[in-house]
């Protein structure tokens, strides 16, 4: 079966990565990012615009019918390390103009009628009252809304990263696990930076240069508070022994070995991508899209399991 895949909000490509081998069709509209899109993904169909003004039947006339959407919406409105997120769950959702993006994709659903979605985004999104709100929003719609809630590091990714995939269908990924390597690990075998592209010492001043040469495994530079009022951590000098941290387009992280931040290259192996999957923009927005994408350790099982499913509808 030849299948179509629309990607809303497909960033750099994490999630499509797992899904290669069908028909891609995808929307982004930062320029840099549809870039970034267009380079790792050339046969792709891209409709570089803001989903807002994209309808299912400009899609549909262009592609035909779509079997499955996917797509991660801007997690920034529900995670609670954004420290300015709004306090009414609510008001996340429906008032902030990113969380609005993922009843765009209810939307886009609702109009291309998929045999499977999966959204994708931090597990607070279904945290009460929005769990009972989004499974109504797509049972109005004709769809159930399975809460399928996944870590990353238990199928290959070398680094944590615990996220929810919302779909009409259970992701059950038992007997598919997969070890992961640890940073030491992750990090081998690759050359000099200035070798590969997104592979180029992210330059510091002489004051944080000389803080990170004090930093010893596990220790971090900058600590701060998210929403809940737990204390974060940023700058943390990687132990190479253990699988890294959880990765965020702001988080950074200070080599094991040497007193310099990661490259971006190194920063994408610690998420599972090849090293020939390129990121395009000025360095903070290639670590961004390194950040917010899914795994592709994960998103190949997550394909693996949805063309399964599809086989059998």
């Amino acid at each position: 079966m030849e299948l179509k895949i629309l990607d809303v909000y497909a960033g750099a490509g994490g999630f499509s990565l797992g899904f290669k081998n069908t028909i891609l069709v995808a929307i982004e509209n930062h320029p840099h990012i549809v870039k970034t899109y267009r380079a790792n993904f050339p046969e792709a169909v891209l409709f570089a615009e803001d989903v807002k003004r994209i309808c299912g039947r400009d899609i549909l006339k262009t592609v035909g019918r779509i079997d499955i959407v996917i797509g991660g919406p801007p997690c920034e409105p529900f995670t609670s390390m954004n420290p300015k997120r709004m306090i009414d769950p609510y008001d996340r959702l429906f008032t902030d103009p990113q969380g609005r993006l993922v009843l765009e994709y209810i939307r886009l659903v609702d109009e291309l009628k998929p045999a499977i979605y999966v959204l994708e985004n931090v597990p607070e999104i279904i945290s009460e009252p929005l769990g009972s709100m989004i499974k109504k929003l797509f049972n109005r719609i004709g769809y159930e809304a399975y809460f399928n809630i996944l870590d990353a590091e238990k199928y290959g990714t070398p680094s944590k990263r615990r996220r929810v995939f919302i779909s009409n269908v259970e992701i059950d990924l038992s007997g598919m696990e997969e070890p992961p390597k640890n940073v030491e690990e992750a990090l081998s075998n690759l050359p000099p930076p200035g070798s590969l592209p997104n592979h180029s010492i992210v330059s510091i001043g002489r004051v944080r240069l000389s803080k990170i040469k004090k930093l010893k495994w596990g220790q971090s530079l900058y600590r701060f508070r998210d929403s809940r009022g737990n204390v974060r951590y940023n700058w943390t000098r990687l132990h190479p022994k253990e699988i890294a941290p959880t990765i965020y387009g702001k988080v950074r992280f200070v080599h094991p070995y040497y007193d310099r931040l990661l490259t971006v290259r190194e920063q994408a192996r610690l998420m599972g991508f090849p090293d020939d999957h390129v990121f395009y923009g000025g360095v903070d927005r290639q670590f961004d899209q390194v950040g917010e994408a899914v795994p592709p350790p994960l998103s190949k099982k997550i394909a693996e399991k949805i063309i399964e499913k599809m086989n059998e509808i």
